[in-house]
């Protein structure tokens, strides 16, 4: 066989695709379903919204009802009667099941001190005491009962509130009263579901 630049490209062509999808292991024999029609047959439906991008695509979630992963999610999938998004999911979430069922999912409190390089584990009490007593102290520092005018105003100008964009409108009312029990005036959100 001679060799020019022609034939060189051929075998590099039939030789590099070799390699890479040698490398996948292809195999010719038939192989088998999973059999994750039965595991989702008896799991429990629940319907829920994206919490990604606040366009609030609806999902389908599969609990199982028994077994090694009882109480756990076992499928995420797109929800086909929901009017926004018709059963289809981006990339983000079609992957929302890995976001759920994470070993690697950090579920404990981590505190890092001011000027600390380390984090500490903390208990949920701990911090949510923490975040109160912040909260309180903060708004005590910052509360004004009455303006320059005289005028009973009952307002904190030292906590504003960014709400998030994965509630719905009967979460944001509850929200919304929350805030302006403590007395906030600077309350932001940007609800789209």
């Amino acid at each position: 066989m001679q060799i020019n630049r022609r034939n060189f490209l051929k075998f590099s062509a039939v030789a590099s695709s070799a390699l890479a999808f040698g490398g996948l292991g292809f195999d010719l024999k038939p192989t088998v379903a999973k059999a994750q029609l039965l595991q989702l047959k008896e799991a429990k439906e629940t319907t829920s919204i994206c919490c990604y991008c606040s366009l609030g695509c609806g999902l389908i979630v599969h609990t199982a009802l028994s077994g090694p992963n009882k109480d756990r999610a076992v499928n995420i999938e797109g929800d086909p009667d929901h009017p926004i998004n018709e059963g289809s999911l981006c990339a983000k979430g079609a992957s929302l099941w890995q976001l759920v069922e994470n070993d690697n999912r950090i579920s404990t409190v981590l505190y890092r001190a001011p000027n600390s390089d380390k984090f500490e584990e903390k208990t949920w009490d701990w911090a949510l005491d923490k975040i109160a007593r912040r909260v309180k102290d903060a708004r005590d520092l910052t509360f004004v009962g009455k303006n320059a005018m005289g005028q009973v105003v009952n307002r904190t100008d030292g906590i504003c509130h960014s709400g998030s964009a994965a509630l719905d409108n009967e979460e944001c009312w509850y929200l919304q009263g929350l805030m302006r029990s403590f007395g906030l005036v600077y309350i932001e959100h940007q609800a789209r579901i």
